[in-house]
């Protein structure tokens, strides 16, 4: 086990690297450099004020050496402006030069500076990370309970009403996007003029103007189910779906393997054979597909956390990209890639745990 484990991390890490390097690659492409160079310099400098500023600030040091520089690995680069000062990658503004130190980067911890929110990138990543952490927290509450019930229940009698009934809710919910069932729940019970809040409201049941709030931005310094609940059932709706349906199918093959129709043989009572012998085999798929949910939730939510104004880790993304953040873009990347990777190992490693067929030489 731990030479398997030894193994996917390594190959993990190679991954990682190779990943890292293409974003890099494409957020250094000169387009997007002489776009930083006019937005940090001035939005009229010509071609020649452009090159001048990016080799001063090594831009245009050989693409390699960038990369490893970025992740700590060699020492950053020195230069001396025009007026004397003394610049580098190492070097901030109330440090003095000669106690710089030579390595700073990925590995030591230093993701730079953001040019558009003026910050740490350390400190923005770990701020917005958490946010949306606890977004993911409560979604995550709703929608694998609620996932596994409607799977079970659904895939204990192949071909039954209930079977048909859970499962075309499943497959509703997974086919609408977040951006309509988010404006459809905003319409319905976040509007002071439409939908289910004015007849509420005017029989008396809830003493604001509106059921829940339609955005979620006050949810950021203090959670609430009047503010938080919309963007988290929208977000649990569209990933409840696809988790029921991977569920329901493993447990209708469950259900019909010999075992079990040798346990009906026997007499034994069906709610005993769902739960001592169906249950844990029947989710042991949907396991590795509720793991990669947390991936699509770190990233899949920059349209709720847009719709409802709610400013995490998706919200940082889309701002990076937008405004040309070079360096708060690559420690989004970085993160995200860290977290697909991470989350695909413990689903490995789980899955060797939860399936007994599974040995490991």
């Amino acid at each position: 086990m731990g030479l398997f484990i030894l193994r996917r991390v390594l190959t993990m890490v190679l991954t990682a690297l190779c990943l890292t390097f293409v974003v890099f690659f494409l957020t250094n492409l000169y387009p997007n450099l002489e776009k930083l160079a006019k937005t940090e310099g001035n939005m009229r400098m010509t071609d020649a004020q452009v090159e001048s500023w990016l080799d001063t600030n090594g831009y245009l040091q050989p693409m390699p050496l960038k990369y490893i520089q970025w992740l700590g690995i060699a020492p950053g680069f020195v230069n001396t402006t025009e007026d004397g000062a003394v610049i580098g990658h190492c070097i901030q503004p109330d440090i003095d030069p000669a106690k710089a130190p030579s390595f700073c980067g990925v590995l030591q911890g230093d993701w730079g500076q953001s040019t558009v929110f003026k910050d740490s990138v350390t400190n923005i990543i770990t701020t917005r990370l958490g946010l949306t952490a606890k977004l993911m927290l409560w979604v995550m509450l709703l929608m694998v309970p609620s996932a596994l019930l409607i799977g079970v229940l659904a895939g204990m009698r192949e071909g039954s009403r209930t079977d048909r009934t859970l499962s075309t809710f499943a497959i509703s919910t997974t086919a609408t996007p977040e951006y309509v069932s988010g404006v459809i729940f905003i319409a319905l019970l976040a509007s002071s003029r439409y939908g289910l809040s004015p007849l509420l409201a005017e029989w008396g049941l809830i003493d604001g103007g509106t059921l829940f709030k339609g955005t979620a931005t006050s949810a950021m310094e203090s959670a609430n189910f009047e503010n938080f609940f919309l963007p988290v059932l929208t977000i649990a709706l569209y990933g409840m779906g696809y988790i029921a349906r991977m569920t329901r199918a493993s447990m209708a093959e469950v259900m019909t393997a010999q075992y079990i129709r040798t346990a009906r043989l026997k007499g034994v009572v069906f709610r005993n054979i769902v739960m001592k012998h169906a249950l844990r085999n029947a989710l042991i798929a949907p396991f590795t597909v509720i793991m990669l949910q947390i991936p699509w939730l770190l990233n899949g939510v920059v349209i709720v956390e847009t719709l409802f104004n709610y400013k995490g880790f998706g919200w940082t993304l889309v701002q990076a990209a937008s405004n040309n953040d070079i360096e708060l873009l690559l420690a989004v990347s970085v993160v995200s890639v860290i977290v697909v990777l991470v989350t695909q190992l413990i689903s490995d490693i789980g899955y060797v745990f939860l399936n007994p067929r599974i040995r490991m030489s």
